[in-house]
């Protein structure tokens, strides 16, 4: 999970399912996080995690009449985990601060040109980013930040999960832009940005 993306989900397990209600009653606010490698054993029980993590808004919401959840989640911001807590909640709660992009005053001039070459690969790898109907094509070419960009770009990429997660802690922008033109040079493959437009509540949901 990035900021400045939506993620449709589809919540089944029983303490994911409790999360989301208790999040609908209250600010709607959850934090998504990556768990570490071998958290496979102790799946049910509280494997490490990654330090951090996204938090996300659910802006819409599907109860099934069985107590899962379709919902659509919107990436806010960055947060690292200071401490996990002891709530007695079947999920897992932390105190977490708040992550901001860091834009370093001495890469100022070359940061539009970087963004232009970033766009540049993209439509390499993508022909069709160049139709007026792309949504990402439109987002690229307006004058959004570059960390929006950026983090569009980073969970648009065929990556693996854990250079994603490199770039999720990348607060310095220009590096994090650098990255991102590295993996397109190695012939990083862009996922379809391009979804049909549909009436379907849910659409193709990624399960939890």
């Amino acid at each position: 999970m990035f900021p400045y993306v939506v993620q449709p989900l589809h919540i089944f397990e029983p303490r994911y399912r409790a999360m989301v209600a208790d999040a609908l009653e209250s600010d709607r606010l959850i934090a998504m996080v990556l768990l570490r490698p071998g958290w496979e054993p102790n799946y049910d029980g509280a494997p490490p995690i990654h330090e951090v993590c996204c938090i996300g808004r659910i802006t819409a919401e599907e109860r099934l009449p069985d107590g899962r959840f379709n919902i659509l989640l919107y990436g806010l911001r960055r947060a690292r985990m200071i401490e996990e807590l002891q709530t007695g909640t079947l999920y897992r709660t932390a105190r977490v601060v708040l992550l901001d992009d860091v834009y370093p005053s001495d890469g100022a001039a070359q940061r539009d040109q970087a963004r232009e070459r970033l766009v540049d690969l993209l439509r390499q790898t993508d022909p069709k980013m160049s139709e007026a109907e792309q949504p990402l094509a439109r987002l690229l070419d307006s004058r959004i930040p570059l960390g929006a960009v950026a983090d569009l770009v980073s969970y648009g990429l065929a990556l693996p999960p854990a250079e994603k997660q490199q770039l999720l802690e990348e607060l310095d922008v220009d590096t994090r832009v650098q990255r991102l033109i590295d993996h397109l040079k190695q012939g990083a493959a862009l996922r379809d940005f391009r979804g049909q437009a549909t009436t379907e509540f849910p659409p193709k949901f990624s399960v939890n």
